[in-house]
């Protein structure tokens, strides 16, 4: 696979805050890339200097193979992007803001009528193109966001949070979009605060915190670099101190509490620990009641690399 996005030791100061310290990234064609991080890590500034809207003091960007600059028109013709916040013209019906924006990028008015009428098929506003955007839903109006931000047909695609506060309907047909867009040939660099989504349909994910890249690879690689494991909790009437040290005694437990009549049971790797602990509680005359395992999240690689801290 060719590289479509190459950066290296990147450097962004603001004054004396350094906004990235080095970044590097790397993206291949065809990825549904997910782009992580607290608010404050430098993922905004990451995403301007890609698409060539900020400077930058010392390192080297590509795109497509090519050096990305402000003055790279020829490169920023075939990128999309969708902002978090939704950037339509008020003014304009919805059939209308697209013509507008894939006009930015196709001339020919036949192609561009085609294009306009595949956008607006693709994200399902065929009833809603006489309508302007403040008549539109939430979901809606998201829809109508990145159909602006598609319909020239791109090759490469920004999406920013495009799943932010609509209701479930919503985020389902806007995933199922993105991964269209994706089999279709698109590579895209998703960022979102909403973990599920990025597990759901992300090929590979980098998570960035105070301007450097910490971790990137598949969520199961990513689930392999930190010490959680599963999790085991089972309902337990009472527990004595003496069996929650046995339990701390069984392999691959870093840690067991009891808490509300459950036993929770904490592992970092291992197989077969929900067979191990059920054999326990047989050979100890234990008397259990419902018993369920979990396995680690996003959720969790996230906060264990970047901390539990509150961001502003």
């Amino acid at each position: 696979m060719s590289k479509v996005v190459e950066v290296e030791n990147l450097v962004k100061r603001y004054k004396e805050l350094v906004a990235l310290d080095h970044f590097n990234l790397e993206i291949e064609e065809g990825e549904i890339f997910g782009l992580l991080g607290p608010n404050g890590s430098g993922k905004s500034t990451t995403i301007s200097c890609i698409l060539g809207l900020l400077k930058y003091d010392k390192g080297s960007i590509k795109v497509f193979g090519k050096t990305m600059d402000a003055s790279s028109y020829d490169i920023k013709k075939d990128i999309g992007v969708v902002l978090q916040n939704v950037a339509v013209f008020d003014e304009l019906t919805v059939q209308e803001n697209i013509d507008y924006f894939c006009g930015l990028y196709i001339n020919d008015k036949a192609l561009r009528k085609q294009y306009v009428e595949e956008a607006i098929a693709f994200t399902g506003l065929e009833e809603f193109r006489k309508f302007q955007p403040k008549k539109l839903s939430g979901g809606l109006l998201r829809r109508l966001n990145i159909a602006c931000g598609i319909a020239h047909k791109p090759k490469l695609i920004f999406m920013d949070e495009p799943t932010v506060a609509v209701d479930p309907q919503s985020r389902n047909k806007i995933l199922e979009g993105i991964q269209e867009l994706n089999k279709n040939g698109a590579t895209i660099i998703y960022t979102s605060h909403y973990m599920e989504e990025v597990e759901q349909i992300c090929t590979r994910i980098a998570i960035m915190d105070q301007g450097k890249n910490l971790a990137i690879g598949t969520k199961e690689q990513l689930k392999d670099m930190i010490k959680t494991g599963e999790m085991i909790q089972a309902e337990i009437l009472d527990a004595a101190d003496d069996l929650i040290d046995k339990v701390k005694e069984l392999p691959h437990v870093y840690k067991a509490e009891y808490v509300d009549n459950h036993l929770k049971v904490h592992y970092t790797k291992g197989q077969r620990n929900l067979v191990r602990l059920i054999d326990f509680f047989k050979n100890n005359d234990v008397s259990f009641g419902r018993v369920y395992s979990e396995l680690p999240t996003l959720n969790d690689v996230f906060l264990e690399i970047t901390g539990k801290e509150l961001r502003d």
